[in-house]
């Protein structure tokens, strides 16, 4: 019985779990890092929607890069917790999406190449964001401020992560992801029928993929893109 009481005091008292502490750290960087670059995807959809003459994102304050005018409660906060917590780490998140009007645009484009414009913005904000991370950990290494395999060189190597995943996810061409509008800007007139059966079953589509686990495929690329990066940048720690 005192060997009992003592097990329970001495699990009431002890000090956190340093693994557990890991982890909290760990998930706060990535949801930081996610809200981030989603902040940066939205961003990029409405700037360019604003250029071409759709005053809607302004109106709505969405022109900004703050990233609380972008955050969906949902899709960038509650489910990215619950996936990377209680998912085995499973990064995936939304923002709240930029709402256009596609006759606003400007007539110097055909509609359907203005909308495609605006949906692959936020992918290509993504590319940037990648590419301008990879830059800074370049110059941290070179300047030996940030050393290979420490838990600083590892955050900075997820959000370059995260932000190819968020490329190359978001251009699978299933409605409701801008790789649907792509898609759509890209098809001939002719192939209208398969845009229609997208816009219809895309997001079953999407689910299925979700679901099966094929959505890994479109991970793939991120992954050897990042791996391909941290090859290149790795001499730099010498």
């Amino acid at each position: 019985m005192p060997d009992a009481i003592y097990d329970i005091t001495n699990a009431l008292f002890a000090g956190p779990d340093p693994a557990q502490l890991a982890k909290i750290r760990e998930g706060v960087v990535f949801l930081i890092a996610l809200i981030l670059s989603i902040a940066v995807h939205e961003f990029g959809h409405a700037i360019v929607a604003d250029k071409l003459g759709d005053r809607t994102p302004r109106h709505q304050g969405r022109v900004t890069l703050n990233p609380l005018v972008h955050a969906d409660p949902i899709g960038t906060l509650i489910f990215p917790i619950v996936g990377f917590f209680f998912m085995g780490g499973v990064i995936f998140g939304w923002g709240k999406p930029v709402m256009v009007n596609p006759a606003a645009f400007t007539r110097k484009l055909r509609m359907k190449v203005s909308h495609l414009l605006v949906a692959i913005a936020g992918p290509v904000m993504n590319v940037l964001l990648a590419i301008l991370v990879s830059g800074i950990l370049a110059i941290l290494l070179a300047t030996h401020v940030v050393k290979a395999g420490t838990p600083i060189f590892s955050g900075i190597v997820g959000v370059i992560l995260l932000n190819w995943i968020l490329v190359f996810f978001n251009l699978i061409p299933c409605p409701p992801l801008d790789g649907g509008t792509v898609l759509a800007g890209l098809l001939p007139d002719k192939y209208n029928n398969v845009v229609e059966f997208l816009q219809q079953y895309g997001f079953i589509i999407l689910l299925g993929l979700l679901l099966t686990g094929a959505i890994g495929i479109f991970v793939k690329p991120a992954i050897w893109l990042t791996n391909l990066t941290i090859r290149l940048l790795l001499p730099l720690a010498v």
